[in-house]
C-alpha cells in the first residue's frame, strides 16, 4: 500500500515524524508537507506565486506552500503515481466541530479526497504533543483496519467504479492503556471565537491577532467532543456537499415568488427603437 503523508504543522513537526514511523511499518510512505506551519489554511491553494519542492536530510519533501498545495502538487504530477491513501497529521491540537472548516490538516486530506483518493486526517485533542506515541499507535491501528477497504477501492478505481471516503480522526492526549478505543461520531459545534487581540507595534500602528477558538457549544452524546472527552478516538466521516438540502424546497418556493413579482421589461419607446435599428 502506498500512502501520501502531509500535515499543516510543517515537515519538521513531531506529529508527522511519529506518524511516518508508525505507518512505515505497514505501508510505503512518501512525505510531501509544508515548509512552515500552515495552521488554519483550510483548502487554500497558492495561485499567484511559484511553489518549490525541496528534499530534507531525512527524505521528506517540503513545499513553500499550504497543506492543500502539497497534496495537489503530489497528485497532479510530482509523484508520478496515485497513492492508495492520503493521510494528514498528526495535528498539534484538536480539529473537531467547526474546526474542520478552517483546518489545514483536514484541508490536506480533503484535497486527496477531491482527487478520488481515500483520505484520513489525524489530530490530537490538545496541543503540546503529549502521549504522541499513543496517538501514532492508534493511527496505525486504524489504518491497518482500513487496509482491505483501501485496497478494494484501488481495484474499483482501476475498473472505473470508485467512491472515496474522508475521515476526520481526533485522539485524546492519553497514554495508550487509557484510550478507550474508537467511536464514530458526528461533528459538534463551537461557540463563536474569542475576540481579536489588539496590540500597538513600535511604529504606533494597531495590529490584530485572531482570538482563540470558542469553547464547545454542542458536545452532546454522539458528537466528537463527547467521544474524546470519554477517552475514545473519534472517527467522523466527512463530505464536501455544502448544500442545505433540508431548505432547498423553502428557497425554491421563495425565489419562485420573487420571480413572479418581477415586472416585465417595458418596450423601448418607438423613437429609441427606431434609433437602435438604424445602428
Amino acid at each position: 500500500m502506498k500512502i501520501l503523508l502531509s500535515n499543516d504543522d510543517g515537515y519538521q513537526a513531531p506529529g508527522i515524524q511519529a506518524l511516518y514511523e508508525a505507518l512505515s511499518e505497514i505501508a510505503c510512505v512518501e512525505v510531501v508537507a509544508p515548509e512552515h506551519n500552515n495552521s488554519a489554511k483550510s483548502n487554500a491553494l497558492t495561485l499567484h506565486s511559484p511553489l518549490y519542492v525541496h528534499t530534507a536530510h531525512n527524505g521528506f519533501r517540503y513545499v513553500n506552500g499550504t497543506p492543500a498545495d502539497c497534496v495537489h502538487i503530489a497528485l497532479t504530477g510530482f509523484l508520478g503515481y496515485t497513492p492508495d491513501l492520503v493521510v494528514s497529521g498528526i495535528n498539534n491540537g484538536a480539529n473537531m466541530g467547526d474546526d474542520t472548516i478552517y483546518s489545514g490538516t483536514v484541508g490536506a486530506a480533503m484535497e486527496g479526497y477531491l482527487f478520488g483518493v481515500p483520505a484520513v486526517a489525524f489530530s490530537q485533542t490538545e496541543k503540546g504533543w503529549r502521549h504522541l506515541d499513543a496517538a501514532a499507535a492508534k493511527a496505525q491501528e486504524l489504518i491497518r483496519f482500513l487496509t482491505p477497504s483501501i485496497l478494494a477501492h484501488r481495484q474499483a478505481a482501476e475498473g472505473g467504479h470508485h467512491e472515496p471516503w474522508l475521515l476526520n480522526v481526533n485522539i485524546p492526549c492519553l497514554p495508550l492503556a487509557q484510550l478507550q478505543g474508537f467511536k464514530v461520531a458526528r461533528l459538534g459545534r463551537r461557540h463563536a471565537a474569542e475576540p481579536v487581540i489588539k496590540q500597538v507595534n513600535p511604529r504606533g500602528e494597531t495590529m490584530y491577532w485572531i482570538g482563540a477558538a470558542g469553547p464547545a457549544k454542542d458536545e452532546a452524546e454522539g458528537t466528537d467532543f463527547h467521544a474524546t472527552a470519554q477517552g475514545y478516538v473519534s472517527v467522523t466521516p466527512l463530505q464536501i456537499d455544502l448544500t442545505d438540502h433540508a431548505r432547498l424546497a423553502y428557497w425554491a418556493q421563495s425565489v419562485a415568488h420573487l420571480s413572479a413579482r418581477q415586472p416585465m421589461a417595458e418596450p423601448l419607446p418607438a423613437a429609441a427603437s427606431s434609433e437602435f435599428r438604424s445602428r
